[in-house]
């Protein structure tokens, strides 16, 4: 079993409090991400189920993955969803030095641009794994991004959770302004298939909307 918060504490939320945590309480609204894309097949599954409910969400995408799918991305940006950079090879920050790690944020930001063209987007970052050095997060700020982390995790990337257990961390721990994290990725796919569209389903029926960044 991998160690992780479904629901981040909130200490760490204070520690770290110029990362995106969550949004606002006051509204019925919750922000869904998805991490790794795009994937063939699993990308195109989510981008299905959101538009049934008329649901935006922001993907954070790795920069190798737009090369290699330009066309499901384009996708992505028709449906009308917000990207995020996720780094140009899905780097743990804390294992990768400063420079390289930045410049992996540039590579990437570099495909996000050329692809997107002219369209306006939101520098959203979120760090692979959820690692990141002070430094490296400083140097991202004076670029401007803001970076985005969650209060939810589903652990869909867990492969030694039931898929049962991946919808219970998300339907015990969003709340209004909630972030929460899927993956459209083949690790992370079975329990992602399984817990989104219930997800959708229940929320939608308590009156929520499902947001993307901005």
């Amino acid at each position: 079993m991998k160690t992780y918060f479904a629901k981040t504490p909130r200490l760490i939320m204070r520690i770290f409090s110029k990362y995106t945590w969550r949004f606002s309480f006051n509204k019925k609204e919750v922000f869904l991400t998805f991490d790794d894309g795009p994937t063939p097949e699993i990308t195109e599954f989510v981008l299905s189920e959101l538009k049934k409910y008329k649901a935006k969400a922001t993907f954070f995408c790795i920069g190798k993955n737009i090369t290699k799918q330009p066309e499901i991305f384009q996708n992505i940006i028709s449906d009308g969803h917000a990207i995020g950079n996720h780094t140009q090879n899905h780097f743990n920050g804390w294992r990768t030095n400063d420079h390289e790690y930045i410049n992996s944020v540039l590579d990437c930001e570099n495909v996000i641009s050329r692809t997107m063209k002219n369209t306006v987007n939101p520098k959203l970052f979120r760090p692979p794994y959820g690692k990141i050095m002070s430094s490296q997060a400083r140097m991202l700020f004076k670029k401007e991004y803001k970076i985005i982390m969650w209060d939810v995790l589903s652990g869909d990337f867990d492969t030694s959770i039931t898929k049962e257990k991946c919808l219970q961390n998300v339907l015990k721990n969003t709340r209004k302004g909630s972030i929460i994290v899927f993956h459209d990725s083949v690790k992370a796919a079975e329990r992602m298939q399984y817990a989104l569209p219930i997800v959708l389903k229940i929320f939608t029926e308590k009156g929520f909307t499902f947001s993307k960044m901005k």
